[in-house]
């Protein structure tokens, strides 16, 4: 059995600690043989010391520096690419073909090459220039961050590799990743390439290291401490908001994504001209990875007539004729069982589903609940809590005006989607739906599912809370997800040779957009 080490100051070494813990596979319920440490607090303080070392070594460095990391430790995953994605499998039960090969780890490789573009570009840093008061701003880096990366994407989401991590770089910050427990091995293969490519790009030390579990009071002080500069996590609402308050009372920004039941509302025009497609999607979406998206439609809001009771009878024996996925783990599982009874004592009932069937795997039935409108009215909160996993609820509105008012009653989501009738006979009910759905997600959608998330700039994986814990931010798509993890530094009349080149009169590429007296433009500054 392998006892694996941590990257803490440029060196993989013995943890101090005396705690370790295990992988386990989830499509076996088998313990995988390498063992990993738990850091105890020394060796926490001793990654924040390196980390503010590495931040102060890199103060006024230019993009490219970051951007040449990023270049190659891309080149680094893709020449790793098949021992990461057998690791991520075993670790996992993703299967290689088309999840982990051919769609998760293209989209962590593409983001760090993005990451790099943005970073060698620096528009992302927003100079703002004003010459009538010679005073300047642009985002610079904010100082170590520590990422958190979830169970549930172990590649594009990595606390190592994936959009945070890449984000955090393009910013020019050193990390701290601390990795998931589920899939220690595949963060350990990450944290193999980017050391490599840390060493190769002339990084200090400190600039990326890896630990793979803490205790929670360590992680509180980690989000905590002085030397932190911001937090980026993706996980559980009950262990983010754990963190959040540790990081909200020492005034660090922590950028949170916790928990999203995406509600698609589907309207009866829609239905009546294709009910039988939006079956076939809403069940492909809903079961695919066993549910385990963050973007999972997880509620689904009708009026209550003939048509939509045949959508339930159709879904419900889609689900029942659906593979039944791998759940992530025992936690994952005993959690996503859980929900289903809360729901249930919160007035839902069971349409499908809600049985254990295969005891060799972690994993549950695909499960469909309903709700009318009036139960779902007069208890909106707990019937909106997310069962993470293979499940959805359908609430039967009595009328349009109801649908409305379930809409209104919703917490902050990631996504809502609605469907709507092509012809337009649904037109002045979606004008009703959509302003309030809008105010309640961060991305709107129309005639599509939501689990789909493009890394694209104008993407925003993001919403009002408890989806995440700030609406004016997402997680992925690049420049947006690189600004936060800058400061806003302001000179106001600072000799020209003491600013720093972006904020000088001359263009320092010649192609930067810069924000020169109220207006955007490449130009150098007149005069």
């Amino acid at each position: 059995m392998t006892q694996h080490q941590v990257l803490i100051n440029g060196q993989w070494r013995d943890s101090l600690g005396d705690k370790t813990f295990h992988a386990v596979n989830p499509a076996t319920r088998e313990t995988l043989d390498d063992g990993y440490p738990v850091s105890p607090w020394p060796e926490v303080a001793e990654v924040l010391e390196a980390a503010h070392a590495a931040s102060v070594a890199m103060r006024g460095w230019s993009g490219e520096r970051f951007a040449r990391f990023l270049d190659a430790y891309a080149d680094g995953i893709e020449a790793r690419a098949d021992e990461i994605v057998e690791m991520a499998n075993l670790e996992t039960a993703y299967p290689v073909e088309p999840r982990l090969k051919n769609a998760e780890l293209p989209r962590t490789v593409n983001q760090l090459r993005q990451a790099a573009a943005a970073a060698r570009d620096g528009a992302w840093a927003m100079a703002t220039i004003d010459t009538q008061t010679n005073i300047r701003s642009i985002l610079g880096p904010i100082g170590p961050v520590a990422v958190f990366g979830p169970n549930n994407f172990p590649l594009a989401f990595n606390s190592i590799a994936g959009g945070d991590f890449a984000a955090a770089v393009a910013a020019g910050n050193p990390v701290i990743a601390k990795g998931h427990s589920s899939h220690p091995g595949t963060t350990r293969l990450f944290g193999l390439a980017a050391h490599e490519a840390a060493q190769a790009t002339d990084m200090p030390p400190g600039f990326v290291q890896l630990i793979y579990r803490t205790s929670h009071e360590d992680g509180a002080r980690l989000v905590s401490h002085r030397y932190i500069g911001a937090t980026g996590y993706t996980g559980s609402r009950h262990a983010g908001l754990v963190i959040k308050e540790a990081a909200d009372r020492a005034g660090k920004p922590i950028y949170l994504e916790l928990s999203s039941i995406n509600p698609v509302c589907i309207l009866p025009g829609a239905l009546q001209e294709r009910a039988e497609a939006i079956a076939d999607e809403f069940a492909g979406s809903c079961l695919m990875g066993a549910g385990q998206f963050c973007t999972n439609p997880g509620i689904v809001v009708l009026v209550d007539n003939d048509a939509s009771r045949a959508l339930l009878k159709s879904v419900a024996e889609k689900f029942d004729a659906a593979p039944v996925g791998t759940l992530l783990s025992e936690g994952v599982e005993q959690h996503f069982r859980a929900g289903i009874v809360h729901l249930q004592r919160a007035g839902a009932r069971i349409v499908t589903g809600n049985q254990p069937v295969d005891s060799s795997r972690y994993c549950y039935a695909n499960t469909l609940l309903e709700v009318s409108g009036d139960e779902f009215v007069e208890n909106a909160l707990p019937l909106q809590d997310e069962a993470f996993g293979n499940a959805s609820l359908f609430v039967f509105a009595k009328d349009e005006d109801q649908l409305v008012q379930i809409v209104e009653s919703f917490e902050g989501n990631l996504t809502g989607c609605i469907y709507s009738d092509t012809a337009g006979s649904d037109d002045s009910l979606y004008d009703r739906v959509a302003p309030v759905l809008r105010e309640r997600v961060g991305r709107l959608l129309n005639d599509k599912m939501p689990t789909g998330v493009a890394v694209s700039p104008a993407m925003n994986h993001g919403g009002p809370f408890p989806s995440t814990g700030h609406p004016g931010f997402t997680a992925v798509g690049i420049p947006a997800s690189v600004r936060r993890f800058g400061m806003l530094q302001c000179y106001d009349n600072v000799r020209p040779h003491r600013l720093p080149p972006a904020l000088q009169d001359a263009n320092p590429t010649g192609e930067m957009w810069r924000y020169i007296d109220g207006a955007w433009t490449q130009a150098n500054v007149e005069g």
